[in-house]
């Protein structure tokens, strides 16, 4: 099972593109934080920062409301892809792809 819950805010200012086909798609950062304890007691917090794609009528949604700084609860799963760099240097990705969203 391929299955992502994610609580986060947007990290920076989500990209809509239009695609050949005519499908758009937006691309953003979540940033998520976790909160534990360390070996002195002390609280502590560590930062994600995950890339995500979101299409259909998410799109929609992004555009009207996304910005950065928005919170967001995302449903998805994780997408894995090969690139070339701008050198030709072959690059791996791990992507998380919405199918669903909340606003917070």
């Amino acid at each position: 099972m391929n299955h992502v819950n994610l609580i986060g805010k947007i990290s920076s200012e989500p990209k809509v593109m239009s695609l050949e086909n005519g499908r758009k798609i937006a691309n953003f950062s979540l940033k998520t934080e976790e909160t534990y304890l360390d070996a002195e007691g002390n609280v502590k917090k560590k930062s994600q920062w995950h890339r995500v794609h979101a299409w259909g009528r998410w799109v929609s949604v992004i555009e009207e409301f996304g910005t950065k700084g928005l919170n967001l609860a995302i449903e998805g799963r994780l997408i894995s892809r090969f690139y070339k760099g701008q050198n030709g240097e072959k690059r791996f990705i791990t992507e998380v792809e919405v199918n669903d969203l909340v606003l917070l």
